[in-house]
C-alpha cells in the first residue's frame, strides 16, 4: 500500500529527561505511541519512513531566544535533540526527501518565550520557533503560518512572533479564563508592526469535534487562504482530547485526524497531551495516517462513545459568534495608538511556574514603516539581576540596523546589569557581553 504523501516521522522520547518520575511530561508519553505505530505496521508502508533527529546547536537557539545567562544553562541534551528533531523535519521537507514530516519529540516548547530564564509550562526552548528561524536562515523562507492546536494557549510562540508581520500565528485553545497560562484572548492581535498576524481562538470548555472542525472550516482555512504562507506548521498539542487529565475538552482521535487532513500542514511538531495510555497512541496514529493521506476511519480509542461527547447548542452558538468576531479582527484589526518611527513599549511580569522565577520585563519595538523594527528589552529576575536583549530583525532596513548598533554601544556604556545579548539577524552576528567588563563572552556568526 502506498500513501498519497511521503511522510517522514522523527521520533525522540527523551528517555533521560522528566520534571519528575511521575510528572505528566515524561517519556511514557511517546513510548506507547511508538508501540502503537509499530503494532499497526505503519513503518512497513513504503511511503512512511522513520528518521532520527538532528541535534540543535546553541547558535540555533540563540538566533531565536535571549537565553539568560546562556543556552548551556537553560537546556539539557534532551532539549537540543527535541529542537533538532523539529529541524530535521524542516530539512527533510525543504530538501524534498519527504512531502511532509511529523516530529514526535519531547520536551515540548510552545510556552518558551523570546526571553528564557528557565522552564515554564514544561517548556525551556521553543521547538517550532527554532524550526522557523532555521528555515529562514538556511532556505530563505519568508511567509510561514504556525497553527497551534494545543489545549493551552501558545503564549511563548505568540511572544516570539508578536512583532513579525511575516509569521502568522493562530492558536486554538481552551479559554484562558479556565486554564493555564491565562492568556490567548481574541483582542491579542500582535504588536504595532504585525497587527492582525496573531489570531487567538479561545474555545469554551467541553468543545467537541464539531466545534473544532467548525473553526477550522470557517476561520482557520479562510485566513490561511488569504495569508498564503509558503509553509504551514502545526504545533500539534493533543491535550484537547476528552481523556486528558489536565484539561476540559471533548476532542477525539478521529477529530484530530480530520483536523490534520483539512489543515494539511507541511510539518507537525508534537506539543502537549497527557493521556498517556488512552489517547496519545490513537491521536498520533490518526495524525500520521492523515498526513500520509491514508484511511484513518478505523482509529478509535477503547472508550470512545461519540454520543457522550456532543457539545451543547450553547457552545455551538458561542463558537459561531467567536469565529465571526475573530475574522473581523483579522480583516480589520483595531488600530493601536502608536506613532511611526518611534518606540512602542510594553511592560510585563512573566512567571516561570515550574522553576518559580518571576521576570519583570520591559520591551520596546521600533515602529518602522520599512521593516519589522529593532527590538530592545530589559529583563530582571532575582537570580539573574538585570539583563538586556537587542535584536536587529532579518528584514531590517539600514536605519534599524544602525539603531541596533547604537543601542548596543549605549548599553555597553550605560547599562549596569549582568548580561547583554545582541542578535543581528540581518548580518548573522551574535554577541554576548557579561558583567559589562566590555569583554565578549561569545561572538560568532551564524
Amino acid at each position: 500500500m502506498k500513501s498519497l504523501n511521503h511522510l517522514g516521522v522523527i521520533f525522540f522520547p527523551a528517555y533521560d529527561w522528566a520534571i519528575s518520575p511521575t510528572h505528566p511530561e515524561r517519556e511514557e508519553r511517546l513510548l506507547y505511541t511508538q508501540d502503537q505505530l509499530r503494532e499497526e505496521g505503519v513503518f512497513d508502508l513504503a511511503n512512511i519512513t522513520e528518521y532520527k533527529p538532528d541535534i540543535a546547536t546553541y547558535a540555533d537557539i540563540e538566533r531565536t531566544h535571549f537565553c539568560f545567562p546562556g543556552p548551556e544553562v537553560v537546556t539539557t541534551e534532551s532539549h537540543l535533540v527535541a529542537a533538532g528533531g523539529a529541524i530535521k523535519a524542516a530539512r527533510l521537507v525543504m530538501e524534498k526527501e519527504v512531502d511532509k514530516a511529523f516530529a514526535l519529540v519531547r520536551p515540548p516548547g510552545h510556552h518558551a518565550m523570546k526571553v528564557v530564564h528557565g522552564n515554564r509550562g514544561f517548556c525551556n526552548i521553543n521547538n517550532e520557533a527554532i524550526l522557523v528561524e532555521f528555515l529562514r536562515e538556511h532556505y530563505g523562507i519568508q511567509k510561514i503560518a504556525i497553527v497551534d492546536t494545543d489545549c493551552h494557549h501558545g503564549d511563548g510562540t505568540q511572544d516570539i512572533y508578536w512583532h513579525d508581520p511575516d509569521v502568522l500565528f493562530i492558536s486554538l485553545h481552551q479559554d484562558g479564563r479556565t486554564l493555564y497560562p491565562g492568556t490567548g484572548f481574541s483582542d491579542e492581535l500582535g504588536g504595532p508592526t504585525a497587527r492582525g498576524r496573531t489570531i487567538n481562538i479561545p474555545l469554551p470548555p467541553y468543545t467537541a469535534d464539531e466545534g473544532f472542525l467548525y473553526v477550522i472550516d470557517n476561520l482557520v482555512l479562510p485566513i490561511l487562504d488569504d495569508f498564503k504562507p509558503e509553509l504551514i506548521i502545526n504545533s500539534a498539542g493533543q491535550d484537547n482530547h476528552y481523556g486528558d487529565p489536565i484539561t476540559n475538552m471533548n476532542f477525539s482521535a478521529q477529530g484530530y485526524a480530520v483536523l490534520n487532513r483539512k489543515l494539511n500542514p507541511d510539518i507537525a511538531v508534537l506539543e502537549g497531551g497527557y493521556s498517556i495510555h488512552g489517547a496519545l497512541p490513537y491521536i498520533n496514529l490518526g495524525i500520521v495516517l492523515a498526513m500520509a493521506g491514508l484511511d484513518f476511519s478505523h482509529v478509535r480509542e477503547p472508550d470512545y462513545h461519540p454520543e457522550s461527547l456532543r457539545q451543547s447548542p450553547q457552545i455551538s452558538e458561542y463558537i459561531k459568534k467567536l469565529c465571526a468576531l475573530t475574522m473581523q479582527n483579522y480583516r480589520k484589526p483595531p488600530p493601536l495608538n502608536v506613532k511611526p518611527n518611534q518606540y512602542d513599549t510594553r511592560s510585563r511580569s512573566i512567571y516561570y511556574d515550574t522553576d518559580g522565577i518571576n521576570d519583570l520585563q520591559v520591551e520596546q519595538i521600533m515602529v518602522c514603516p520599512s521593516c519589522s523594527g529593532v527590538r530592545h528589552l530589559t529583563s530582571k529576575t532575582r537570580s539573574h539581576a538585570s539583563c538586556m536583549g537587542i535584536e536587529i530583525p532579518i528584514d531590517a532596513c539600514p536605519r534599524c540596523r544602525d539603531e541596533g548598533y547604537r543601542l548596543l554601544h549605549a548599553g555597553r556604556s550605560n547599562f549596569r546589569g549582568k548580561t547583554i545579548k545582541f542578535i543581528n539577524r540581518r548580518d548573522k552576528e551574535y554577541l554576548t557581553l557579561n558583567e559589562f567588563e566590555l569583554t565578549p563572552m561569545g561572538r560568532y556568526f551564524f
